[in-house]
């Protein structure tokens, strides 16, 4: 499990407008080729704006994948930042991604 920032409910206890968008590993090509589809990647933003307010993971390796959601926070990145980041193919670290997508209604692999 790795986590920063605000949680959803303490995102909404701030502010009511709040975008927020998930996204399972089950749905991630590198995750079933390795057989690891049990995670998830959520995604808590701020709907005025679309800043990034918090990225929650449960998985294998997201640990590894909390670094680009720190820096994300850390500029104040807005969520068109953060889905414009061109990721690798295939590699877990694409559900954070889809997950910054979910949160626009753009995912592409749901």
């Amino acid at each position: 499990m790795a986590s920063v920032g605000l949680t959803e409910a303490q995102a909404r206890e701030k502010d009511a407008g709040v975008k927020v968008g998930k996204f399972v590993f089950a749905a991630n090509g590198r995750a079933l080729a390795q057989g690891t589809e049990g995670g998830l990647v959520k995604v808590v933003a701020d709907s005025r704006f679309g800043q990034i307010l918090g990225v929650h993971m449960v998985g294998p390796h997201v640990g590894e994948m909390l670094a680009e959601a720190v820096l994300a926070l850390e500029l104040e990145s807005t969520l068109d930042e953060f889905t414009s980041v061109i990721r690798a193919h295939p590699s877990l670290s694409e559900a954070v991604g889809e997950a910054g997508l979910a949160a626009q209604g753009r995912a592409l692999h749901m």
